[in-house]
């Protein structure tokens, strides 16, 4: 599991609780000024996932008025540009001139560099936020100084990405060891170059390796969203994305699988948990396994045998009878 730091008001009186989440906020992005009508018993939470340089924040707070002062910012300044995925709740940002709107599942971008007044709505607001130092994004910051007052859509293309990326993290981070924060601290900060060069029309300003490691994403993506196709194959990948199956291929090295492997594990992964789920139990195995991609029922109980270490009945009946998840996939 990756190391955490964990942060909750109700663990402490409730006179001192608002004043803890300004010094919180204050340590997670960059001092501010927070304004509130009644600022006594407030409720916040927040878990800081330190990802090398880069760090992700998942949280839960009543509504509540952020203000960054130029006299804030001559202080301390930390560079840094802050990223907000909203979960739930609205929000308003104010720079000088530029006015932005937010609701759920927007991107609001912002940097510490640059004052502003920022109004939360919702009960409470739920956000994963993200500090990445300006210097790691390979943009200059009077470009991305215009997409600051923009709402980005993380419903969909790169967005949806890194959206996609923050969620999963936030809600699970079991898969992880510590000597994993580096790695997703560089994914974190690829995605947002990306979701800025994007917003920017300038992907040409990225390097090529953060090109790469984009469309490998896209790739990854598109296949889960397709898992159910039976003609998901490297052929149809490669074509749906106007690439080479050779140069698909190349992107897979990474990963330590070949393409086909890859598709294929996530098939029986899903048609594992549907066969081990007692809400599913009267789903005939054949309609799982069509569900998730494969057509021929020898084929399915062939590899999930080879996989799994038992039949897909079997599997089934041993995991529903213990009231567990049947065992773990065997490497």
């Amino acid at each position: 599991m990756l190391d955490e730091m964990v942060f909750r008001t109700e663990e402490m009186a409730a006179a001192d609780r608002f004043d803890a989440w300004v010094e919180r906020m204050g340590r997670t992005h960059a001092p501010m000024e927070l304004h509130r009508d009644r600022t006594e018993d407030y409720h916040a939470r927040q878990r800081v996932l330190p990802l090398g340089e880069v760090a992700v924040w998942p949280a839960e707070f009543q509504p509540v008025v952020f203000r960054r002062t130029p006299k804030l910012i001559r202080q301390s300044d930390p560079e840094s540009y802050h990223l907000s995925l909203v979960l739930h709740g609205t929000g308003a940002g104010v720079w000088g001139h530029r006015e932005a709107a937010y609701r759920p599942l927007d991107l609001h971008v912002n940097s510490s560099s640059l004052e502003y007044e920022v109004h939360s709505t919702g009960n409470p607001v739920r956000i994963v936020g993200v500090e990445i130092p300006q210097a790691l994004v390979p943009l200059s910051h009077d470009k991305v100084r215009r997409i600051i007052s923009h709402p980005v859509s993380a419903r969909e293309g790169v967005g949806a990405l890194l959206s996609g990326f923050l969620t999963q993290l936030a809600a699970d981070t079991s898969a992880y060891g510590p000597a994993d924060a580096p790695r997703l601290g560089k994914i974190a900060c690829d995605l947002v170059s990306m979701v800025f060069a994007h917003a920017l029309e300038e992907d040409r300003a990225l390097a090529p390796e953060t090109r790469q490691r984009s469309l490998t994403l896209r790739i990854q993506a598109f296949i889960r969203a397709r898992l159910h196709d039976p003609g998901l194959t490297p052929r149809s990948v490669a074509a749906a994305h106007h690439i080479s199956v050779s140069y698909l291929h190349r992107l897979f090295k990474d990963q330590e699988t070949t393409v086909a492997d890859w598709i294929r594990r996530l098939r029986l992964e899903a048609a594992h948990r549907d066969l081990t789920d007692p809400a599913l139990g009267t789903t005939p195995i054949h309609a799982i396994a069509t569900r998730w991609g494969f057509p021929r029922a020898s084929d399915f109980s062939r590899a999930y045998r080879a996989a799994y270490g038992a039949t897909p009945r079997d599997h089934r009946h041993r995991a529903i009878a213990g009231g567990g998840g049947g065992g773990g996939r065997r490497e």
